[in-house]
């Protein structure tokens, strides 16, 4: 839920504030970048996604329903840029898809972090953006939820099954024995 100076600045943004609009990208530049890297595997990618969402937000700020979910608002449109550009991209996987048993057995700290971006690329996508934003981006639960439109219980229940699963994932496919 969003905090009342965060709603002063997006009716101000709304109502043609420059300043105001700068200021809530500012604050929310991160949480799309790591929902466009969740999405397009690639950082410097993700960037073009979260600057280019933030420009069509701009441009559409008269059609925000409703002031309280403008982060919502904003990262499904960086969720849809990003699927933009993966469709562009001709729909290439995410990371090269390889065998996580020769990946790990190549057997470096550097090969075992392959390992686990492999794993965490087949998690499904709700689940990936989840990652992202918590771990790769160091979102804090109320971010998050604010960005996503969820509670920070089932943000709490949603990174534990990920988790699982990408432990599960690194078991089963790469041999490597995960503890949660």
């Amino acid at each position: 839920m969003a905090d009342y100076s965060e709603i002063l600045l997006v009716e101000a943004a709304v109502n043609g504030d420059a300043d105001s609009f700068t200021e809530l990208c500012r604050r929310y530049y991160p949480a799309l970048v790591a929902i466009g890297h969740a999405i397009l595997g690639d950082r410097h990618l993700a960037e073009d996604a979260a600057q280019e969402a933030l420009a069509k937000a701009c441009r559409k700020l008269d059609q925000l329903k409703n002031n309280h979910q403008f982060a919502h608002w904003l990262a499904v449109i960086c969720r849809n840029v990003a699927r933009d550009m993966v469709r562009k991209r001709e729909k290439a996987p995410l990371y090269p898809v390889e065998d996580l048993s020769l990946v790990v057995a190549r057997s470096g700290p550097a090969d075992l972090t392959d390992a686990v971006r492999l794993a965490v690329d087949k998690l499904p996508e709700p689940a990936k953006e989840l990652i992202f934003l918590r771990y790769y981006d160091g979102l804090t639960y109320d971010k998050i939820s604010s960005v996503l439109g969820i509670s920070k219980q089932a943000i709490n229940g949603r990174l534990r099954r990920a988790k699982q699963s990408i432990a599960q994932t690194l078991q089963r496919e790469a041999a490597v024995e995960v503890r949660l």
